[in-house]
């Protein structure tokens, strides 16, 4: 039997509150985050930023209890699908690789060598794609495949989205129902879905199929609940954490907020329907600043559903992806990565100060800003670590 490696991606996150600094390092060490004239300035720059940003995100950190859940939870999850697996008959092995904190994915590809699996499959722990994210990581394992020979012997098969499949989609609406049905009246409950954003460049000029895969996903959570319900209920898509200047995909979620507060919705229902994983995000920035933001609105019953985490029924849909990539056509790593041909990411024409369209987050062209405003909107507070979800 084919020994088989999954490898599962995710953004990583500071455990600890000493974490943050060298964490934020990290990310700014990155050329791809901020790309500069002269490399010999990254480093240097890196060191400012997290320097002047490392305080701020500490608090964030310290209302959540200390530091960051997701590799724990990123974890337990990587255990669970390996037994589900195993149930059906596959032998596998799982596999955790981060972008910007430990376990790297340098790591991950180390540790698969070192197991002598025969193939890989690669999960992406964000159900919807997006260049900034499943992207990003996509192009992180081509680039250690080209600087690696045996990992580039490796067969590799990836799932790029799957913001329809069955299981996903059934376990988010069995969540979502149950906090419906704890309102007085559950007909009446207005169904928030709040994504992660991306800039409006992202979608129109990119091509990025994020906006259309989201949009997808939430028409077929209402319709399943439906079905499960016996009513149907009103709701909103909103996005979260934008930053900067330039347009994002609208709706935003404060405004939405503040929005249905006017028009008078009491029972809000809110699902955070880009996340799998209790995090920063969910837990800082919907849990405390919009709930305070809906109840300012006159919201009075706000209820969050929570992140999928370990829901067996997503467990079990993600076994079930990895089934269907071992059993169906091969889709490697240059056509999950794939984005319209017209677009060229990287590299540019020429180098510009500060975030590039190819940024591995959510904030794509803050580059137009400059370094100065750019390093301005770090120290208010307002700048791309919000859109990481850092804040």
């Amino acid at each position: 039997m084919a020994k088989v490696g999954v490898l599962l991606l995710n953004l990583g996150g500071p455990e600890r509150i000493q974490d943050v600094g060298p964490f934020l390092y990290n990310l700014f060490s990155d050329p791809e985050i901020i790309r500069l004239p002269n490399p010999a300035l990254q480093k240097p720059l890196a060191w400012l930023i997290s320097s002047l940003r490392a305080s701020k995100s500490q608090d964030a950190y310290r209302s959540i209890g200390g530091g960051s859940p997701l590799r724990r939870i990123t974890g337990q999850q990587a255990r669970e699908l390996q037994s589900s697996l195993r149930l059906l008959g596959i032998e596998a092995t799982t596999y955790v690789a981060m972008r910007y904190w430990h376990p790297f994915t340098e790591s991950a590809v180390a540790d698969i060598k070192a197991d002598a699996v025969d193939e890989v499959v690669v999960l992406p722990l964000y159900p919807q794609f997006s260049i900034s994210t499943s992207g990003s990581s996509f192009r992180e394992l081509q680039r250690l495949r080209q600087s690696d020979s045996v990992f580039a012997a490796l067969p590799i098969r990836c799932i790029r989205s799957y913001y329809d499949n069955r299981g996903y989609i059934g376990a988010m609406a069995g969540l979502i129902a149950r906090e419906i049905q704890a309102c007085p009246d559950p007909a009446s409950a207005h169904v928030f879905f709040s994504a992660h954003g991306v800039p409006r460049s992202y979608v129109e000029e990119a091509g990025d199929p994020y906006q259309g895969e989201i949009e997808t996903c939430a028409r077929l959570i209402i319709e399943n609940l439906e079905a499960t319900l016996g009513h149907s209920n009103s709701f909103t898509l909103a996005y979260q954490s934008r930053v900067g200047p330039v347009e994002w995909l609208k709706p935003y979620t404060d405004e939405a907020l503040e929005e249905l507060g006017r028009q008078g919705v009491k029972d809000l229902v809110v699902v955070p329907i880009s996340f799998v994983s209790e995090h920063i995000e969910t837990l800082e920035e919907i849990d405390i600043e919009y709930r305070k933001l809906a109840f300012e609105s006159g919201i009075t019953n706000f209820r969050r559903v929570p992140a999928l985490d370990t829901n067996p029924a997503f467990i079990q849909g993600l076994a079930r992806l990895v089934q269907h990539a071992l059993e169906g056509p091969e889709v490697n790593l240059d056509q999950a990565a794939a984005l319209p041909s017209t677009v060229k990411l990287y590299p540019q024409d020429k180098w510009s100060w500060g975030w590039n369209n190819s940024s591995e987050v959510w904030n794509g062209r803050l580059a137009m800003l400059g370094l100065s405003a750019f390093l301005v909107e770090l120290i208010r507070g307002s700048g791309p670590l919000h859109a990481l979800g850092l804040l």
